[in-house]
């Protein structure tokens, strides 16, 4: 199955980064031994998960499932009702998203799948 992963040559910049855990929604981080192995941000202006990785050395320890429970938790406590995120088909991001309940409501424009949450 194919995996959705940053690439080494993928570079979020600080100008990326910055606004999204600033102005536009908050960000999560799990560090072990003082270095980052998961990230998590969502931002409050649409509900859009933007980013939720793992270290491919870090997976198996329910990283992925605690950024996902605390950002979901924060963008309701912000009054939104809906959520949105989009995957790579077909890899292990499209079942953990779907096993944690997402909804698929579609493709991007890059062909990307889709999926929401509605609030409870």
């Amino acid at each position: 199955m194919l995996e959705n992963r940053l690439s080494p040559t993928t570079r979020i910049s600080e100008a990326d980064y910055v606004p999204a855990i600033t102005d536009q929604g908050r960000g999560w981080v799990v560090e072990v031994n003082g270095n980052v192995v998961a990230f998590s941000v969502g931002f409050n202006t649409d509900g859009n998960i933007w980013a939720l990785f793992v270290d491919p050395d870090h997976e198996g320890k329910g990283y992925g499932r605690q950024l996902l429970a605390a950002v979901v938790a924060w963008l309701w406590s912000q009054g939104l009702k809906r959520l949105w995120l989009t995957t790579t088909p077909h890899t292990r991001a499209e079942n953990f998203y779907l096993k944690a309940g997402w909804q698929p409501c579609g493709m991007s424009e890059k062909g990307e799948i889709c999926f929401e949450l509605l609030q409870p």
